[in-house]
């Protein structure tokens, strides 16, 4: 009997994959994934064989990488990020009633709401949010109501999915949300290809974000009302310095 490994690249450079990570790609007879993430990790196993599939065929995916387990070969399903965010840890793991002599390992990674806001400094220092603007798989109506529960609970946000070429207006009205309870001098930030060739990061205000480009390699954070920008960098308090 095989092993699915449901591993976290983390944001797509190879210094981010977690050894974990790698350990459990180099114990697999058969990494799958989408194919953009397959793309990222084969310069690393190039001796491997592979199973891809396009977007929005992910439960074919896990499906075929569970009947490779109980056809007795280790598979590892590659999600970016962290497996369990956004990932495919829990479809994977929906299916392991159909499947219950097949071992399942969950192994982390590093998701972009961490590897972004490295990049921008400390945005996430106190309670924050990730909210997916994506409403391929959740109404439009239940996005609008958690990004206007966040900010109203005075939230730093940090929004994956921000922007495509079918959402492009997206950003502009969660900003509009945003702005029913945040300043429109907030201090935000997004960051670019997290961590591959090419990344870039900017600061700016909320009232300047809601006219800002984004795509879909974009992960956009929103600070709390708390948040500042220090000597170029995006820090949200955590209330150190008020202690004696």
């Amino acid at each position: 009997m095989g092993k699915v490994y449901v591993v976290g690249i983390g944001p797509g450079g190879a210094e981010q994959i977690t050894p974990q990570a790698r350990e459990a790609m180099a114990r697999a007879d058969v990494l799958c994934g989408y194919t953009v993430y397959i793309d990222l990790v084969q310069p690393l196993f190039p001796e491997k064989e592979v199973y891809t599939t396009p977007m929005t065929q992910e439960r074919e995916r896990c499906r075929w990488a569970v009947e490779a387990a109980r056809a007795g070969r280790n598979a590892a399903m590659l999600c970016s990020g962290d497996a369990g965010v956004y990932g495919m840890a829990g479809p994977l793991l929906q299916l392991c009633p159909e499947f219950p002599e097949v071992e399942v390992e969950v192994v982390p990674g590093i998701t972009a709401a961490l590897s972004g806001a490295a990049v921008l400094g400390a945005p996430l220092m106190h309670d924050f949010c990730v909210i997916s603007l994506s409403d391929l798989l959740t109404p439009w109506e239940t996005i609008e109501k958690r990004l206007l529960c966040a900010a109203r609970g005075d939230f730093s946000i940090c929004l994956y999915n921000p922007s495509s070429k079918k959402r492009a207006d997206y950003l502009r009205r969660a900003c509009g949300i945003l702005l029913r309870e945040k300043g429109p001098e907030t201090v935000c930030g997004w960051v670019r290809n997290i961590g591959r060739e090419g990344q870039e990061s900017r600061l700016l205000t909320l009232g300047e974000l809601q006219e800002e480009a984004v795509d879909m390699f974009t992960t956009v954070f929103v600070g709390s009302s708390a948040t500042r920008a220090v000597c170029g960098r995006m820090v949200t308090p955590r209330g150190y310095e008020g202690k004696p």
